[in-house]
């Protein structure tokens, strides 16, 4: 396996993304879109999730594809980010058909990152606008890092971001991984110098830096806890495949995936946070009805959420009024 030409999550084919963003609140909107409907399910792990719409994604419920899928900060405000992409998909013509009716069906979760140093005092919610112009903005490349969803978002010891990873597995298929990274948990290791994902990395992505070669199992101080005075956290990601996935194909591929989660960060779905995975599939190559290939496929959305969320954080960047170092800066310390 080796990543796709962009190493996004946009290397599986008919995919789009956009990012939105407000530095003054120090928060945004990320969207995950294609010109066809999709199928999507979802897995979540975290005792504290903030979901919409994610209860149509059951394998058992009707609904059989989305229009797109929102990640996005602002905690429970962030929610109407996937009001904005409805209405404007709504404009577009999109949505599932019912009679004469049409509704888009746009799925979301939110990230809790309302104790960042950002200006929260809006008269008027801002998460509908920025969903609207993540769509717009949806492109086969995106920035990653201090971006959309993960512009505000930050880790136990450092700032977090948005970030991505693809892999292409032997038989042609794609996979690949879209995360905001905000989690109770760290990805570095106690030194604060190595990411826990380093067995995983490609080519140097984040920094190849190696793996921490001190021993001992023992956590790092987190400094999000003094900075933030809050429990609320999250990491909240979406993994994709260009194969013809059913939704409880998809189901397991997000349960598969959370395996990324737990190599990344530590500790990993608590009672505070909120961690959730959407799995997508475009369905434009076929599988195998024996489950090797789909096995294989959620082995790879694991190993590319884990690169993804090392990446998200390895890019962020500074900003005026930030209550955590990014990792690059602690680096230089």
């Amino acid at each position: 396996m080796r990543p796709g030409p962009k190493n996004l999550i946009t290397d599986v084919p008919g995919l789009r993304v956009g990012n939105a963003q407000c530095p003054r609140i120090k928060s945004g909107t990320t969207v995950l879109t294609s010109d066809a409907p999709f199928a999507a399910s979802v897995a979540v792990m975290g005792g504290a999730p903030g979901t919409r719409e994610t209860d149509l994604l059951a394998p058992d419920k009707s609904v059989q594809a989305v229009d797109a899928l929102v990640l996005s900060g602002g905690s429970a405000f962030g929610l109407a980010a996937a009001q904005g992409v409805m209405d404007a998909l709504h404009a577009q013509g999109r949505g599932l058909e019912v009679l004469s009716a049409r509704v888009p069906i746009v799925p979301s979760a939110i990230l809790f990152d309302l104790l960042n140093g950002g200006d929260k005092t809006w008269d008027e919610n801002p998460y509908p606008r920025l969903g609207r112009e993540a769509l717009t903005a949806a492109a086969s490349d995106f920035s990653i890092g201090s971006a959309g969803a993960g512009i505000g978002a930050q880790t136990a010891q450092h700032k977090g971001g948005l970030g991505s990873a693809s892999l292409v597995l032997d038989d042609g298929t794609t996979v690949g991984a879209l995360v905001a990274v905000n989690p109770m948990g760290s990805v570095t290791t106690p030194s604060g110098r190595h990411f826990w994902a380093a067995p995983f990395e490609v080519d140097g992505e984040y920094g190849a830096l190696g793996p921490d070669l001190a021993p001992g199992l023992a956590l790092p101080p987190s400094r999000k806890a003094a900075a933030m005075a809050s429990q609320g956290n999250t990491t909240i990601a979406i993994v994709a495949t260009d194969a013809a996935l059913s939704k409880a194909q998809c189901q397991r591929v997000a349960v598969a995936a959370h395996d990324g989660i737990a190599r990344a960060i530590l500790p990993a779905h608590s009672p505070m946070d909120g961690d959730l995975v959407f799995a997508a599939a475009t369905g434009a190559r076929p599988v195998d009805e024996a489950g090797v290939q789909i096995t294989m496929i959620g082995h790879a959305a694991s190993l590319c959420l884990a690169r993804a969320i090392a990446r998200g954080v390895w890019e962020a960047r500074p900003d005026p009024g930030d209550t955590l170092p990014t990792f690059r800066d602690s680096l230089r310390q």
